[in-house]
């Protein structure tokens, strides 16, 4: 298959579009063009791709990033068996380019890979006007409902089905647990990996770093939000947190093994409510002791395979209870490890899903070509079809 991968929003080094689901396509032999933010976000297309350079869409003017993305979907998208889209912008930049697609001859199987919860993620916004929070969550939920009608989607996590109105596939963010068994955890730092935000628990991850300090050293991975970066260096420093910036998704996941646990500080967000954080289950795949807020999956995944502990949502003196008590504890330090490691390998492998998203786009290409056959005509619109 030529599959043409597009986001004007995430990083080119994003964990699921790379890491996973390219890396899928690729490993299977399929040619695959990623168009993304290189230049923006300071970064280069890996050798493995065909990579095509897009402005980013940041903020609240995002014309410029539509505009290219809607050149490139026009110029390279007919010569694609599959379009795999990343963001919801992104349905914009598609207005009319279907139509013309599908006058021209066969068009590409068109996929929306559904990542988050975008009208929560809205209201989450700074940039975004509080007056016009309600009007923007609406218009998203009109643009879900038009997608439906038009594309395949596909679904990161099983609560986002309750947005549309068919059933539509789940290829969750799974981890891909290391080869051997990793070294048992240590006592002498702690990991945090992913975006470091407000909402995410970054402040929070700070006043924990000074309650550990200086017996817990805190490595910080990832890119962080303009209002906190300041107070990231004072920990910098101060000497009790360590930010190494982002870093691509499998020099960061380098970073984990041994350390004494891993924290996911989320706040309760209506984003979060419904999604599985996946640096839990890296965590897990590389046998750390995870320490986290009691958003729903997250504190079913820690209670059922009894991986770690549950904090208190914006409470770092609890959290730092927590790394104590897993310092002190050597049995409960190796076990939660252990049960982590054995339920990422088990049953939050990545690798089970690869196959199965490869397989779901070779069908649905397999698919558009049985509808093409059946009528030759060019010129009249093949039916949208189902996600």
């Amino acid at each position: 298959m030529r599959i043409l991968v597009v986001t004007v929003v995430h990083h080119p080094e994003d964990a699921r579009i790379l890491h996973r689901e390219i890396a899928a396509l690729r490993e299977r032999g399929h040619h695959v063009v990623y168009a993304a933010p290189f230049t923006a976000l300071e970064t280069t297309p890996r050798p493995y791709v065909e990579g095509v350079d897009l402005p980013r869409a940041a903020g609240r003017d995002r014309r410029p990033a539509l505009r290219a993305a809607r050149n490139l979907l026009a110029q390279r998208g007919p010569a694609a068996d599959v379009v795999l889209l990343h963001d919801p912008e992104l349905l914009l930049a598609l207005r009319g380019t279907l139509r013309r697609w599908r006058r021209s001859g066969p068009a590409p199987v068109t996929v929306w890979d559904v990542h988050e919860d975008t009208a929560a993620a809205l209201a989450m916004k700074n940039w975004v006007p509080g007056a016009l929070r309600p009007l923007l969550r609406a218009a998203v939920r009109a643009l879900e409902r038009l997608a439906e009608r038009h594309l395949r989607l596909l679904l990161a996590e099983d609560a986002y089905q309750t947005r549309f109105r068919r059933p539509h596939p789940v290829i969750p963010n799974l981890a891909t647990p290391p080869v051997g068994p990793p070294p048992p955890p240590g006592t002498g730092r702690i990991v945090y990996l992913g975006h470091l935000s407000r909402a995410r628990g970054a402040l929070d991850l700070i006043a924990t770093a000074r309650l550990l300090a200086p017996e817990v050293r805190v490595e910080a991975i990832g890119a962080a939000d303009p209002d906190i970066r300041d107070a990231l260096a004072a920990a910098g420093r101060d000497g009790v947190l360590h930010w190494h910036g982002f870093l691509p998704n499998d020099r960061a996941l380098a970073l984990l093994p041994g350390a004494l646990a891993g924290l996911s500080l989320l706040h309760d967000q209506p984003n979060y409510r419904h999604s599985r954080p996946t640096k839990v289950v890296e965590y897990m795949a590389h046998g750390v002791p995870v320490v986290t807020t009691p958003t729903p999956l997250a504190a079913q995944l820690v209670e059922q395979h009894r991986c770690g502990l549950v904090v208190p949502y914006e409470d770092p003196r609890a959290a730092a209870d927590a790394v104590r008590r897993l310092a002190g504890d050597a049995a409960l330090r190796l076990s939660t490890a252990r049960q982590g490691r054995a339920a990422a390998l088990s049953e939050l492998n990545w690798q089970t899903q690869a196959t199965e998203f490869v397989d779901l786009l070779q069908t649905w290409v397999e698919d558009g070509a049985t509808a093409t056959a059946a009528s030759p005509d060019p010129r009249v619109d093949q039916p949208a079809r189902p996600g």
